[in-house]
C-alpha cells in the first residue's frame, strides 16, 4: 500500500461478501445443490471486482490543498482550494474530506480533475496544524473503500481578532485617554535624546535618514517624551488555576482586548504595548508601524507570569492593565506608575460601572481612586 493510502476497514464488506460466496460454493459441493453455485460465483466475482476497482481507482490519485496565506484573523474568511487529480482511472465514486471544509464533497465521476473552493473560519488564535485532505474512494456498491491522503499538514497562524471599543460610561472615552494631558507636547517634550540602532517597527518619522544615506548602520532618533506621555497597554497573562478551561477563554479575551486597545489608541495619537518577556514596551504610532509583528506575538501568547513593570516608573501617561484573571485591582507595583490607571478584565466586576467594553472585557478607569489613596 502506498504512503498516504489507508484502508481503515473499508474492505470488510467485500471480505464478508467473499466469505459468503465461499460458503455458498462449499454448501453446493457438499450437498450437491447445483442452484447454489450461481449465487456463490456471482458474489465471489462481485467482491473481487469491487476490490480491484477500488485499488485501480486509488492508484495514482492525487489530492492537494492550497490555503491563501499562512495567517488569518480569528473568524475571518480563509480561502481554501482542494484539487483532486485522477490516476490510472478517471475520478471514481467517493468523496473529498478536509478539516477545513464544512462537509465532505462528492467526487464528480468520470472527470480527470476536480477543484473545490471553499471558505474556512478558525475561531481561536494560535498556531494551528491542520490535518491534510484526503479522498475516500468507493466502488459503486459500497463493498470496498480506500482513503488516499493528501501529503503533509498545513500550518496556519490565527491572529487575535481586533474589535471596536464601545464606550459605556458618560464622559469616558473608552481608552483611558481622558487621563492624558490634553495639550499638545512642547518642544522640550519631544527633544531629541540622541540616536541609536534602528528597532523593528520604528515609525518613519523617527528614522535617522542621514545614517542610511551614508550606508552606515540604520539609526533612529530617540526622544525624551516617548517613554512618558504615551499610554501603555500591559498584558498580564496570569491564569486562574481553579478553572483551566475558563482560564483559557479569559486569556483569549484578554489578548483580543490588548490587540483592540492597541489599534484604537495608536490611531488616536499612539501608544505602547508591554508583553511578557519584553524589556521595554513596543511603540505604535498612527501609521501602525510594527503592528504586524506585534499582532503575531499576541497570537502566540501563552499563560504565564506578568511582565516586569519597573521600566514604567516616572511615566506621565496612563497605564492600561489588561488581566487574564477577573481581579479587582491592578498589581501594587503598577499602581505606583503613570498619571492614571485603567483596569481591563474579562467579563465584568460586580458593583462597578465600566467605562468601556472591548472583546468581551470591561474597562474601569481608576485614576480618581488611586489619586485619593496616594493623598491619604
Amino acid at each position: 500500500m502506498r504512503r498516504g493510502d489507508r484502508d481503515h476497514g473499508g474492505s470488510r464488506p467485500a471480505a464478508g461478501t467473499l466469505l459468503l460466496a465461499l460458503a455458498l460454493l462449499a454448501a453446493a459441493a457438499a450437498f450437491d445443490a447445483e442452484p447454489l453455485y450461481v449465487p456463490g460465483v456471482a458474489f465471489g466475482l462481485l467482491a473481487v471486482l469491487c476490490l480491484l476497482w477500488v485499488r485501480l481507482a486509488a492508484a495514482g490519485l492525487r489530492v492537494r490543498r492550497t490555503v491563501s496565506g499562512g495567517r488569518v484573523q480569528e473568524d475571518d474568511p480563509l480561502p481554501v482550494t482542494v484539487t483532486v487529480v485522477g490516476g490510472v482511472l478517471r475520478l471514481p465514486t467517493g468523496e473529498i474530506r478536509d478539516p477545513l471544509l464544512r462537509r465532505a464533497r462528492p467526487l464528480q465521476l468520470g472527470r480527470d480533475r476536480q477543484v473545490v473552493q471553499a471558505t474556512a473560519r478558525l475561531p481561536r488564535r494560535g498556531r494551528r496544524l491542520v490535518a491534510p485532505p484526503s479522498v475516500l474512494v468507493r466502488d459503486p456498491f459500497g463493498l470496498a473503500a480506500r482513503t488516499v491522503g493528501g501529503g503533509e499538514p498545513t500550518e496556519v497562524l490565527v491572529l487575535p481578532r481586533v474589535d471596536p471599543v464601545v464606550v459605556t460610561a458618560a464622559g469616558a472615552d473608552g481608552t483611558g485617554l481622558g487621563l492624558r494631558r490634553r495639550r499638545r507636547p512642547t518642544s522640550a517634550e519631544v527633544e531629541v535624546d540622541g540616536v541609536g540602532p534602528l528597532r523593528p517597527g520604528t515609525p518613519a518619522s523617527r528614522i535617522h535618514w542621514p545614517s542610511i544615506a551614508r550606508r552606515a548602520e540604520p539609526q533612529e532618533r530617540r526622544l525624551h517624551a516617548d517613554g512618558g506621555r504615551l499610554p501603555v497597554v500591559v498584558l498580564d497573562p496570569s491564569p486562574d488555576p481553579g478553572d483551566p478551561q475558563g482560564a483559557a477563554d479569559d486569556l483569549d479575551a484578554a489578548v483580543r482586548a490588548v490587540a483592540s486597545l492597541a489599534v484604537h489608541l495608536a490611531r488616536r495619537g499612539g501608544c505602547e504595548v508591554l508583553l511578557p518577556g519584553d524589556r521595554r514596551p513596543t511603540e505604535l504610532d498612527a501609521t501602525l508601524g510594527g503592528w504586524a509583528r506585534l499582532h503575531v506575538r499576541l497570537a502566540l501568547v501563552e499563560a504565564g507570569p506578568a511582565p516586569a513593570t519597573a521600566q514604567l516608573r516616572g511615566r506621565t501617561g496612563p497605564i492600561v492593565h489588561v488581566s487574564a484573571r477577573r481581579v479587582q485591582r491592578p498589581p501594587r507595583a503598577l499602581a505606583q506608575h503613570g498619571a492614571g490607571q485603567v483596569l481591563v478584565v474579562p467579563g465584568s466586576i460586580a458593583g462597578r460601572r465600566a467605562a468601556f467594553a472591548v472583546a468581551g472585557c470591561a474597562g474601569y478607569e481608576l485614576a480618581d481612586r488611586l489619586d485619593a489613596a496616594r493623598s491619604a
